[in-house]
């Protein structure tokens, strides 16, 4: 089953946290979110379709992730989780660890917003960049 969430580049992207991914339906950034690597996202974990969240509420799920941006693309890989409440109308959030609250889509990801390419995080600073958020889960 595949997903595909559209969002916006913001001229505060940083993307250089360890732990998390995000993007959210908000439309404006500040520096302090280091994770985020877009606003104004399409869907949030409450609009996910329910096929969709039950499938990732299966701890055997693998969840691959592609981000892009103009020609660029990033890929990421992490699991599905009992515990995932997919409930936050707000955020998307990625991670690397295994914790979970409602915003959390995926756990124990092989990467973090740290990892992404600098030639795309320059192109995510674009504000009003068009980028996707495709998620994959098998």
């Amino acid at each position: 089953m595949r997903f595909e969430i559209g969002f916006f580049g913001h001229e505060s992207v940083r993307a250089l946290h360890t732990r998390t991914i995000e993007v959210t339906r908000a439309r404006s950034l500040t520096p302090a979110g280091d994770c985020v690597l877009g606003v104004g996202a399409s869907c949030a974990c409450a609009g996910l379709p329910a096929a969709l969240k039950a499938r990732l509420r299966d701890a055997r799920a693998v969840v691959d992730v592609e981000i892009a941006v103009g020609g660029l693309s990033f890929g990421l890989r992490g699991r599905g989780d009992p515990a995932l409440a997919l409930s936050d109308a707000r955020d998307i959030v990625l991670r690397r660890s295994a914790f979970a609250c409602p915003r959390t889509l995926a756990v124990a990801c092989d990467a973090a917003s740290d990892s992404v390419p600098r030639e795309m995080v320059r192109a995510l600073r674009e504000p009003g960049a068009r980028a996707r958020l495709s998620i994959e889960v098998s």
